[in-house]
């Protein structure tokens, strides 16, 4: 069965700037593409998403778009950058959306997260991935999706102000790199197991 993944890039910045989250996630893409497996990204900021725990927060809200895609995935990545040492308010939002959306649920009732598998890239200069990646790990898997082991990559500058992931080349961060590659492939497996294999609907209705 052909995979699809839809990474959600929680970047404070628009499609028409250049984001370091982006640039990691595309070296995640990529080795999914090598699989065969198809990707679409999806730049939070592009799109009117208001705030509430809601699967729809009026006729300007263009949240209910971005559930569609969520639908169409087997594989959700959620990319933030780090300020203040947190994940960013994007990514916070894009949760609190989420466990919103819980009641639309698929052809066994359950929660459309439900058989589907999910991972996280973080970038930034200071410390602080470690506790993003667990935070919205946990929130995935609360709301139903599958978290596989080591289903994640990070890269971190050095502690203040400097070079990010573009300016210093962090693609060539043999830690990160080899992070992107184990994520890849358990992400892929669990999901392949997913497809032959769905979460049976008891005590979950």
């Amino acid at each position: 069965m052909k995979q699809h993944a839809v990474f959600l890039n929680c970047s404070l910045k628009s499609s028409e700037e250049l984001s370091n989250t982006q640039a990691l996630m595309d070296e995640v893409a990529q080795r999914f593409e090598r699989r065969q497996i198809t990707c679409e990204h999806v730049r939070i900021v592009d799109y009117q998403v208001g705030y509430g725990i809601t699967d729809n927060a009026g006729p300007e809200d263009e949240w209910p778009k971005i559930i569609e895609k969520l639908k169409d995935a087997d594989i959700v990545i959620i990319g933030t950058p780090i300020w203040l040492g947190e994940k960013s308010s994007v990514s916070k939002k894009v949760l609190e959306r989420m466990d919103g959306s819980q009641e639309i649920t698929n052809k066994e009732g359950q929660p459309f997260f439900y058989n589907k598998v999910a991972g996280v890239v973080v970038t930034g200069n200071e410390d602080g991935a470690k506790n993003a990646i667990s935070s919205i790990l946990f929130g995935l898997s609360y709301l139903g999706y599958t978290v596989p082991p080591e289903s994640y990559t990070y890269w971190l500058g050095e502690a203040g102000p400097g070079p990010s992931f573009i300016e210093a080349e962090g693609h060539q961060h043999a830690f990160t790199m080899n992070q992107v590659k184990k994520m890849v492939h358990n992400l892929s497996y669990f999901a392949s197991l997913h497809a032959e294999h769905k979460i049976p609907p008891t005590e979950n209705e």
